[in-house]
């Protein structure tokens, strides 16, 4: 066993060189003892300049796109997608992932996930969760506890909460952040530690050797990749990690989003990057349409219609979805289907009807297409998806559709879909980015919002339309109106009366912030990469 491993519990005492960290919280010293903080220097130095590179070759390709360039299948890998080869075996924890819920690291969220009778439990440190200091902290603890099957809660009404058996708990899969994100609170040589790195090292430093007990691991989602580089830099740093932890190569399984334009035309060569760990591709549709909107965000013949009308049934989605079940099925991985943001409507039983059938409606296509599972936001619609995996999927999964039918070519992928903004469309984007901001900023990652569950993902849709159709010129509303920095600023001045008693709602302190931030980011000649970067720095 390595000197990591064998120090698991042990706190930190004194300083471990070239590490420093910017804050203290209760309970620090335990959570982040002097040899997991070693794991950090030593990760940390192993993969940063291969980050770096990366996030280098990603503002290149962007420049590419600007310019009027155009993803593809790359023709330096055409032997990878060509050729005969799998991905390791699935562990039996993960053969059966019909339905998956998500959600952030709270107590009381991981509690009742754990015990909602999903399949799968996704943790989610990224688009679910503020990454303040305390917030990461407590979630690790949280799913600490969890995995000891210790963790407890009492709400504020007095009724507690409790975790059911082992055997009878979704599986655990915990979701870091991605490449692009710092950790603003852990210097190493002076350098901001990758949000994901800590996440993924915390977590498995403290829970490994108890999965591993159980017949488990450490198992991750990892999101936002878009090229086989990236998921080869994974690969570096979780073989790192196995190492220092003395755990056997190929332990931690990971499951990757594909949520980036540019990762569907490398769909193969991630699952070759990364084969002796994955076990799956999930459609991570939300983040999707954010990248295709960030993609071509200078292409004027690009410009999508309001966030509405771009459903899974457009025919470039339709077209990503299966590529990827033909894609994950050939080589032996899991194809996910993507999330259903609805939550129940507990006022209004025709409208809560309305949204079920949708959610109905959504699941039969996955499962009639192919795919081995699905996503949902809410435990309420975990029975509704089950019913119609179990009727459609009698067996674990459905590796064995092939989907050789399936011809996808690039213009199919990045085919613009018919559609039109509306004014209802544009004042909903509006008040949706400041929604979610000043509920961000305020600490919680994870909002709903007439009826949706809206995350960091559902968030960044709203404002790169927004900017698209401000910086595109020409662009109208239905009605004729002019979509421009007038129409803008109206639609935000209205805002709070809209809203009404803004005190009332999560984050309503921070309403004005979140106005004043959204018109910032509007107005930029250069449409921000992700909303949560200057927003990062706003919190502790």
């Amino acid at each position: 066993m390595s000197a990591v491993a064998s120090a698991v519990s042990t706190p930190a005492t004194k300083a471990t060189p070239g590490i420093a960290l910017a804050t203290r919280v209760a309970g620090q010293d335990t959570l982040l003892p002097a040899p997991l903080l070693a794991l950090l220097v030593s990760l940390h130095r192993a993969v940063e300049p291969g980050r770096q590179a990366r996030l280098q070759a990603r503002r290149e390709r962007q420049a590419f796109f600007d310019q009027g360039g155009l993803p593809d299948f790359r023709e330096d890998t055409t032997a990878i997608r060509s050729g005969d080869w799998t991905v390791a075996p699935l562990p039996a924890a993960l053969q059966d992932r019909r339905v998956e819920i998500t959600g952030p690291t709270d107590p009381k969220m991981v509690i009742n996930a754990l015990n909602s009778g999903a399949r799968v439990f996704m943790a989610d440190f990224e688009d679910s969760t503020s990454p303040t200091w305390r917030n990461l902290l407590a979630g690790q603890q949280s799913l600490a506890a969890a995995v000891r099957g210790e963790l407890e809660y009492t709400a504020p009404n007095g009724k507690h909460y409790t975790l059911r058996p082992h055997d009878e708990q979704a599986v655990l899969i915990v979701r870091p952040r991605g490449w692009h994100l710092n950790e603003k609170h852990v210097r190493i040589d002076g350098q901001f530690i990758a949000g994901g790195l800590f996440d993924a090292a915390v977590f498995a430093f403290h829970n490994a050797r108890t999965l591993q007990a159980k017949d488990r691991g450490p198992y991750f989602y990892l999101p936002k990749l878009q090229s086989m580089e990236e998921a080869a830099l994974w690969e570096t740093a979780l073989s790192h990690i196995e190492g220092m932890l003395g755990l056997p190569h190929g332990q931690i399984k990971v499951t990757v989003l594909i949520e980036t334009l540019p990762a569907v035309f490398e769909m193969d060569e991630i699952l070759h990057a990364l084969r002796d760990r994955i076990v799956g591709l999930n459609c991570g549709r939300w983040d999707y349409i954010f990248s295709y909107l960030k993609t071509f965000r200078r292409h004027a013949d690009r410009v999508l219609p309001e966030r509405g009308q771009v459903t899974m049934t457009q025919p470039f989605l339709k077209a990503y979805s299966e590529l990827l079940i033909r894609t994950c099925h050939h080589r032996g991985a899991h194809a996910m289907g993507g999330m259903a943001a609805q939550i129940p409507i507990n006022n209004d039983a025709a409208a809560n009807e309305q949204a079920m059938a949708r959610v109905r409606a959504d699941k039969l296509r996955e499962v009639s297409a192919g795919h081995d599972g699905t996503w949902v936001a809410h435990p309420a619609l975990i029975p509704v998806a089950m019913a119609i995996f179990d009727e459609h999927m009698p067996g674990a999964n459905q590796h064995s559709v092939l989907r050789q039918d399936v011809r996808v070519s690039r213009d199919e992928l990045i085919a613009r879909p018919p559609g039109t903004i509306t004014r209802a469309g544009f004042e909903g984007n509006v008040e949706v980015c400041v929604r979610y901001l000043a509920a961000w900023l305020d600490g919680n990652g994870c909002v709903p919002i007439h009826h949706l569950m809206e995350d960091a993902a559902t968030a960044e849709i709203s404002r790169s339309q927004l900017w698209q159709w401000l910086h595109t010129p020409g662009q109208q509303l239905d009605d004729g109106t002019a979509i421009d920095l007038a129409l803008l600023d109206s639609t935000l001045a209205q805002l709070p009366a809209r809203l009404g008693d803004t005190a009332a709602l999560p984050g309503g302190a921070r309403i004005s912030e979140a106005i004043t931030l959204l018109g910032e980011l509007s107005r930029s000649e250069e449409l921000t990469d992700f909303l949560t970067l200057p927003a990062y720095a706003r919190i502790d």
